[in-house]
């Protein structure tokens, strides 16, 4: 009787992780066509995810260099991603990270795009994941478009932001459109950060809750450049014009972020 017992518990065990599995291949009305799962181990999967290296910081007076397929700042282990931003003496920068990009990769016009990750805690980080339009090298910044489905900086410690930047609408001019949300134990739990992007609007979302929405005004490409492909990005900056406005804790490094998934869907047609 324990056997049958046992082998039906197995089987039930069995059907449930199926159902689990498959559970992720469709939300809503959307199916999934693009993710990472992390469950493997060593570097990030060079299939899925490039490097931008370097130590320009992208005009925002950021103190980190961006290191190349380096497990000292970007590591898959125990089906995690770990992105590290650590103490460094690299090209007259006093800290090193990552800054993983699926540019030429894999890129995306409309979509939910969601990033389930645990943040970093110190004043000075500026932990982010955000896409930019793929034609950023053709047309340049703000006019691609910017989409910032979670930034956190670690001297507000309750606080993300979801913003948009185009040529009209940019923190340059102090017109960009965004907002923050109210988390919780951002540094100790799990948070899915996502944003829900359509031809009409889009709309950002913290633990599937929406908490902002930016309505497409159908007036041109300054307004609205977010009918053409985007690629995604996940980093750690250190200091900044925004991350280092109130100075950076000398006392926080290694500050990691921990990724438990990325899945990028699309709406069923």
């Amino acid at each position: 009787m324990l056997r049958y017992t046992l082998i039906i518990v197995l089987s039930m065990l069995v059907i449930t992780s199926c159902q689990v599995k498959n559970s992720k291949k469709t939300i809503d009305n959307y199916t999934l066509v693009w993710s990472d799962e992390f469950d493997y181990t060593g570097l990030p999967d060079s299939t899925k995810w490039g490097y931008e290296v370097g130590g320009s910081g992208w005009g925002n007076n950021e103190l980190q260099y961006y290191t190349k397929a380096d497990t000292l700042n970007a590591v898959v282990r125990n089906g995690k991603l770990f992105i590290t931003a650590r103490k460094a003496d690299i090209d007259g920068k006093k800290y090193s990270s990552a800054r993983l990009s699926t540019k030429g990769k894999a890129e995306w016009t409309y979509g939910k795009i969601e990033i389930n990750a645990k943040l970093p805690a110190g004043r000075g980080l500026w932990p982010a994941s955000w896409m930019l339009g793929a034609n950023i090298n053709e047309v340049g910044w703000p006019e691609s478009g910017e989409i910032d489905i979670m930034e956190h900086v670690g001297f507000s410690r309750d606080s993300i932001f979801g913003t948009v930047h185009t040529s009209a609408y940019n923190h340059l001019k102090g017109t960009q459109k965004g907002t923050t949300a109210f988390i919780k134990n951002p540094y100790t739990e799990f948070h899915t950060y996502s944003v829900e992007w359509t031809p009409e609007k889009m709309d950002f979302m913290l633990d599937h809750k929406v908490y902002y929405t930016v309505v497409n005004e159908h007036k041109t490409n300054a307004e609205w450049p977010f009918d053409h492909p985007f690629y995604l990005l996940l980093n750690i900056a250190v200091g900044g014009n925004l991350g280092g406005k109130e100075g950076v804790d000398e006392n926080v490094f290694p500050a990691v972020m921990e990724v438990d998934y990325v899945r990028i869907y699309q709406a069923n047609k």
